[in-house]
């Protein structure tokens, strides 16, 4: 009999502070930088994020989105046999902010790791997880992307810093006899490293480079679009389907044009589009869990549906899953 993963429960949490565009707009003229909310929602169609306090970490978000996914499943966290978190800002340099995650939740034992893949974390944790379990390898995993990307941000730049938020998604993937993960594609190209990428490093104790998040737009924007494109269609070729199949694209939630622009590609009307980046911002690797449980829980997403799940990130990392919910 062949060996199959499924998600079996979703959650998410977001920090309390909501910090919307004219929030951060005075914020930013404190620091002498001029923007409005007008200019960040004709960009990106952001209109608010979150941000953490300076005492939250990336395990504690992750760890409140898991304690919502396995309520969801129905399942104790002493069942969990696997957990990967995605994530771009971990705890600590080590250990891995799963391993820390792993003792908030009052297990021990199962293996634990970190997936730094930046804003397609998610599906590359996904993608892993679902082949440890068809491996025998796992049975019911802890699949988390959380972030805390207030951390790294220049806020003397405002062509990056009104982009970016903090929260958490999680599933619960269960092994299974019927097929819920269909196919994936992943990628990456080094070449690209530039475009989007923390260039900071620590030595002897202190930063050397630069520690806070640069991003080439343009050059982002233009990769973006085809690399997600080319991804979907090849994830729904292994899988034997069309774009006809699919009833929700739930992609990263990086700019409300790429989002658009990838969906007009794949010939899908508008409102077959999940969007919550102008509530949430760019949230990276926590950014897909979390618009999947806002669509499950605000009832768009039912079982049975066929969903796209789509990433594009630093690294220059792409990549897309398909699955039956």
């Amino acid at each position: 009999m062949s060996r199959y993963s499924r998600i079996t429960g979703t959650g998410s949490f977001l920090p309390p502070r909501r910090v919307t565009n004219a929030d951060l707009a005075a914020q930013l003229a404190a620091e002498g930088v001029e923007t409005s909310d007008e200019w960040i929602v004709e960009r990106t169609g952001i209109r608010a994020r979150h941000f953490a306090e300076r005492d939250v970490s990336t395990s504690d978000l992750g760890l409140e989105a898991a304690r919502n996914a396995l309520e969801a499943a129905g399942r104790k966290a002493s069942e969990i046999d696997l957990i990967i978190v995605a994530t771009s800002t971990p705890d600590m340099v080590f250990p891995s902010s799963a391993t820390i995650l792993q003792n908030k939740l009052g297990i021990a034992g199962c293996p634990a790791f970190d997936l730094q893949a930046v804003c397609s974390g998610f599906v590359y944790a996904l993608t892993v997880a679902d082949s440890m379990i068809k491996s025998g390898a796992a049975s019911k995993a802890l699949v988390i992307g959380a972030e805390v990307f207030s951390r790294i941000l220049d806020f003397k730049d405002r062509t990056t810093c009104v982009l970016f938020g903090d929260g958490a998604g999680a599933v619960v993937l269960e092994a299974s006899d019927t097929p819920g993960i269909l196919s994936s594609d992943l990628h990456a190209d080094g070449k690209h490293v530039e475009i989007l990428c923390v260039p900071g490093t620590v030595y002897g104790g202190k930063v050397h480079g630069n520690p806070l998040l640069r991003m080439d737009g343009q050059a982002v924007f233009k990769l973006a679009v085809g690399v997600l494109e080319e991804a979907a269609r090849t994830a729904l070729k292994k899988a034997g389907k069309t774009e006809a199949d699919i009833d929700w694209l739930i992609p990263h939630q990086a700019n409300i044009r790429i989002m658009q622009g990838t969906a007009r590609k794949l010939k899908l009307p508008m409102d077959k589009l999940v969007v919550t980046v102008d509530q949430h911002g760019n949230t990276s690797a926590a950014s897909i869990p979390l618009a999947l449980d806002a669509a499950v829980r605000g009832g768009k997403v039912k079982k049975g549906d066929t969903l796209m799940l789509e990433g594009v990130g630093g690294g220059f990392t792409w990549g897309a899953v398909l699955l039956d919910f």
